[in-house]
């Protein structure tokens, strides 16, 4: 039995380019939030929680868009050169949905604003 590594390789490629690949953070969008649960707030709690969810979506989407950036250098020095280093590829499904959800968060903590006429 004579064992292919090229075309392993060549289809392991095609599939991290395809589907392995993370997300960069401002191709995700925002999940649905109801406002409701923050309307108990005050202005000044729905500007500290804006705030807060802020920074995290920041920080999140710095770490996606950093992942997105490594992964398509990986995938190319991978498939080019060493198909293994396609296993290292990803931001994490759980962050994009983290990201998502904090983005409705903040969107619904902005209609809320709105809606109390914070300044």
């Amino acid at each position: 039995m004579n064992f292919d590594f090229k075309r392993l390789g060549a289809a392991i490629t095609i599939l991290a380019l395809l589907g392995g690949c993370a997300t960069a953070g401002k191709d995700i969008t925002a999940a649905y939030v109801s406002p409701t649960q923050f309307t108990n707030l005050d202005c000044d709690q729905v500007r500290m929680e804006s705030d807060r969810l802020r920074g995290r979506v920041n920080q999140l989407t710095g770490r996606l868009d950093e992942a997105a950036s490594n992964d398509k250098t990986i995938a190319w020095a991978g498939g080019l050169l060493f198909w293994p280093a396609l296993f290292a590829l990803g931001g994490t499904k759980q962050q994009e949905a983290e990201l998502s959800r904090l983005k409705g968060e903040y969107e619904a903590l902005q209609a809320v604003a709105t809606q109390k006429k914070c300044s």
